[in-house]
């Protein structure tokens, strides 16, 4: 018979708070596979830690919001956010189901292109563009957001010496009722600003303005504020129409949408909290045909989303190093990844669940990440089963911007396996070895030598 795990009785002082609807029980349960394949055999293949992200789950969740809009307004297209997670197999399962790119910087823009994304189907949004990112751009006839006046004289300077046409939108910031606002992006439409560069662009005729964007915030919970956006987007788009004789091609929504993540101190979880596709698609695309456009010239709809789309396609694997009782006598539970390569543990409470079966016997704990910094906290308060030394957990809900804002600082980075349709796992990033870092280094030969 198999030794059962000992746990020394302890004292411990409960300080639960305010009791919410899910009272105080743990709602875990083992997650020993994802899509079919065993979470010991991927760390037993790929090492731990390690990112998995699941084909079948972005699909589906892309069909999802696709229907949420397709249903509610004619005119719809999707654009991959690169920086939410730019790996190149996850961008191609978008690009497979019809989203075009969106990027905001040079880096993002090649990667695009070189995954086969026609020029014409890249949005270039963001304030950092420089002269040999928008010559590229230009020549490829990607669509331009404008972020400031700087820009947006460069362009034109840019414009006549290729002797091209190129192809812009304004970014537009807003008032929608929700604080702080966004207004460090873009021409502001309450003040002016926004008409100030409609008319220095139309004015002019080394532009074509086909498209008016606007990104309001990000993580999202009101989906009226996306409504209050559109209306006045469209309020331009009807007044550009009206003053200068031109219809605006689209309104770009930005992204911003809400994933199914809990944000620290929210009251409840995240799965609760979150508006879904439906909410968002009925706010914006009311506020879109009731504007007064006529039902030839309405325009595109195009929908940034990249958070709402991956973060719950994505998990970590991971690993106990060990387990000790701090000072007060709380439990810490120490793991082989930490902020470093979860980012968003900052800003989330993420669900984190056991690999492997456990007893009823759940505790409150500390989890700690492996690097030496006091800061380092993947969660500063979880109810788990007590969990020793090797034993394998699962992070929920870590597709966006983790493998994007992670960071090569104390311990290499893990590989990253993609589970297909059929449930077959691919290596779609390796795991960082000492050459891959030291690859672009360079050692002058004077400092080759040394004696200790």
């Amino acid at each position: 018979m198999k030794k059962l795990q000992y746990e020394r009785p302890v004292i411990q002082r409960l300080n639960v708070g305010v009791m919410n609807k899910f009272g105080t029980k743990t709602e875990y349960a083992p997650v020993t596979h994802i899509d079919g394949v065993s979470v010991k055999g991927l760390i037993g293949k790929h090492g731990s830690p390690l990112f998995v992200i699941s084909e079948k789950t972005i699909r589906q969740t892309f069909k999802d919001a696709n229907r949420a809009f397709k249903t509610r307004y004619p005119k719809v297209q999707f654009a991959w956010s690169y920086k939410t997670n730019y790996m190149n197999a996850v961008c191609n399962v978008f690009h497979q189901e019809g989203s075009w790119g969106e990027v905001v910087s040079g880096f993002e823009y090649q990667k695009a292109l070189k995954n086969g994304v026609p020029g014409s189907k890249i949005i270039f949004n963001g304030p950092d563009k420089t002269e040999t990112d928008l010559r590229l751009a230009i020549n490829n006839d990607s669509l331009l957001h404008i972020d400031h006046l700087d820009e947006l004289y460069l362009i034109k300077e840019l414009a006549m010496d290729m002797k091209k046409k190129p192809r812009v939108a304004i970014r537009v910031n807003m008032d929608t009722g929700v604080y702080p606002m966004w207004d460090r992006f873009g021409f502001n439409y309450e003040n002016g600003q926004a008409w100030d560069a409609i008319n220095k662009i139309m004015l002019n005729d080394c532009m074509e303005l086909v498209g008016l964007h606007s990104h309001i915030g990000t993580f999202m919970l009101a989906p009226s504020a996306y409504g209050v956006a559109a209306a006045k987007l469209s309020d331009l788009a009807l007044g550009i129409r009206k003053k200068y004789k031109k219809n605006i091609q689209y309104i770009d929504m930005g992204g911003g949408f809400a994933s199914k993540n809990t944000l620290k101190g929210s009251y409840l979880q995240g799965v609760d909290a979150s508006p879904n596709f439906d909410q968002f698609a009925e706010a914006i695309s009311t506020a879109i045909l009731n504007a007064g456009f006529l039902e030839n010239e309405l325009p595109l709809l195009i929908l940034e989303t990249g958070r709402a789309l991956i973060d719950e396609a994505g998990y970590l694997l991971g690993t106990v190093i060990s387990n000790k009782r701090l000072s007060d006598g709380r439990r810490a539970t120490i793991m082989d990844f930490g902020v470093n390569i979860m980012f968003t543990s900052f800003w989330y409470d993420h669900k984190i669940s056991p690999a492997q079966s456990f007893s009823q016997y759940t505790e409150d704990a500390v989890l700690y990440g492996p690097l030496c910094m006091n800061i380092d906290v993947i969660r500063e308060n979880v109810t788990l089963p007590p969990l020793k030394r090797d034993d394998h957990v699962v992070v929920h809900c870590v597709g966006a911007y983790n493998m994007t804002q992670w960071m090569q600082f104390i311990s290499l980075r893990p590989a990253i396996v993609l589970i297909d349709m059929n449930e077959e796992p691919h290596v779609i990033r390796k795991r960082e070895t000492l050459g891959s870092i030291e690859g672009d280094e360079v050692l002058p030969n004077y400092l080759k030598d040394f004696k200790i």
